[in-house]
């Protein structure tokens, strides 16, 4: 599972989200809308993207 690959596209802004919620972003690598980024699926990687779901878009490569 870990080889696999991940695209994230960042689809909602990051002003007046929580905290915790920018520190995922900053975590994925996210710092603009419509910018997408290729991560490994890994547990670290899936936990972020599951608390900030409502901001992603994601596909498996």
């Amino acid at each position: 599972m870990s080889d696999s690959k991940l695209i994230v596209t960042m689809i909602k802004s990051k002003f007046g989200r929580l905290p915790r919620h920018q520190a995922c972003l900053k975590g994925l690598g996210l710092r603009k809308i419509n910018q997408s980024v290729e991560i490994l699926n890994t547990a670290e990687n899936r936990g972020m993207i599951n608390k900030i779901s409502y901001m992603l878009k994601v596909e498996e490569v």
